[in-house]
């Protein structure tokens, strides 16, 4: 790392600040703006950086919410919600297209709607039931990103359209770059526009990205730091949502894109904000029962508020994004686990458990749901600065 830089990522509960690479967390003051919450902490250390040598990330605007509308799950969905996860956004709904009369609609302001479905020879792919359900959801951006036959009938029907390339092309491959540029840009536009966030270009030149971006830059260069062995998952547990980061060979689908690496997001499955869905889906594991047998706990250990507690969430939220991606119950996508080398735990988490707790209920997945008695090497990023190393990255 370069000696001239200063590195900040700015969480939901944490200020982690990088600096000779020597990194240091200071717990926020949710009382202060964070501009003046982190100047009155690091002031003195940034001070001594030009505005062109602070970088900086960002979780605390909670990032972009998303819904995505597409034709087939097969292509259009799969791969916009591939491109979303990797550009850091949020996706609370998926909806195929020919569901759209029968879905219900979310209440909750949606920061963006995307579009896609159909590749550039056919059109007439979309019609008046798109815009009964847009008329009725309540949303603040719209990007449309299918076939551009049916370009100038949407941008007639929906005001405020945007519209990027068709990330579907006539080989069925993706094209990701627009439609990631656009919400990445409105990532940045939604930080000028958080008044306690926009402060932090006084410190910096540079753009601010969200935080799950960072981590996903980060992962190319991950050997030059850990001992990862390809392919490797890094799983991140915070408070608010579980995210696993995972070698593109290790994935079922055959999905052509640009990217080594990608990402999914379990939006239930944090210690914190989500503790209560992390608790239900947990009791409704078939395994649930095992597990808190083998861990030594009952049912009741869901009631108390301990460190014991916590410790017990943080391996049942592991244990559940793995079974998440296994043959036993995939969600999303499904990860040839048994090929699996190396598992990197980063996020909240290294705060919390031990290596040997970790690897426990690592080894008791492997030997419950995949029936090995060897798992993948883990590695505890204990000082949480994996994000430094692909902040940096253009």
């Amino acid at each position: 790392m370069s000696q001239n830089k200063l590195l900040i990522d700015v969480g939901s509960t944490y200020f982690k600040v990088c600096a000779n690479n020597d990194i240091n967390q200071y717990f926020r003051d949710f009382n202060k703006d964070i501009f003046d919450d982190l100047t009155s902490k690091c002031g003195d250390i940034i001070s001594k950086f030009k505005k062109d040598e602070v970088f900086i990330c960002s979780s605390a605007n909670g990032g972009l919410t998303t819904l995505i509308i597409g034709v087939t799950n097969s292509f259009s969905l799969k791969f916009a919600t591939n491109i979303a996860y990797n550009s850091g956004i949020n996706i609370i709904n998926t909806v195929l297209y020919q569901d759209i009369d029968t879905t219900s609609i979310p209440s909750d302001l949606i920061d963006v709607v995307i579009i896609v479905g159909g590749i550039d020879s056919i059109s007439n792919v979309f019609d008046e039931k798109l815009f009964n359900f847009l008329d009725n959801l309540n949303y603040s951006n719209v990007v449309f990103a299918g076939t551009t036959q049916d370009e100038k009938y949407l941008k007639e029907k929906i005001k405020n359209l945007v519209v990027v390339d068709n990330i579907i092309n006539n080989k069925l491959h993706v094209v990701e770059e627009p439609l990631k540029e656009y919400l990445t840009n409105l990532y940045q536009a939604d930080i000028m526009g958080k008044e306690d966030i926009k402060h932090l270009y006084e410190l910096t030149s540079n753009q601010i990205y969200s935080t799950p971006y960072i981590v996903n830059k980060t992962l190319p260069l991950i050997d030059t730091k850990f001992a990862v062995v390809n392919p490797f998952i890094l799983i991140d547990i915070g408070g608010a949502t579980t995210d696993i980061h995972y070698s593109k060979d290790l994935s079922m689908d055959n999905m052509v894109t640009e990217n080594e690496y990608d990402r999914l997001v379990f939006k239930k499955l944090g210690v914190y904000k989500s503790k209560e869905s992390l608790i239900f889906a947990a009791k409704n594991n078939e395994f649930v029962y095992e597990l808190l047998e083998h861990l030594k706990v009952t049912e009741n250990i869901f009631n108390e508020d301990s460190s014991k507690a916590l410790k017990v969430l943080m391996q049942l939220a592991i244990f559940l994004v793995l079974y998440k991606v296994s043959d036993a119950h995939p969600l999303y996508i499904k990860l040839k686990l048994n090929l699996l080398k190396s598992i990197v735990l980063t996020g909240g988490i290294t705060k919390v458990l031990s290596f040997e707790e970790a690897t426990d209920i690592i080894s008791f997945f492997y030997k419950k749901i995949l029936n090995s008695d060897i798992h993948p090497a883990i590695i505890m990023d204990y000082n949480y600065d994996i994000w430094t190393l692909g902040i940096t990255q253009q």
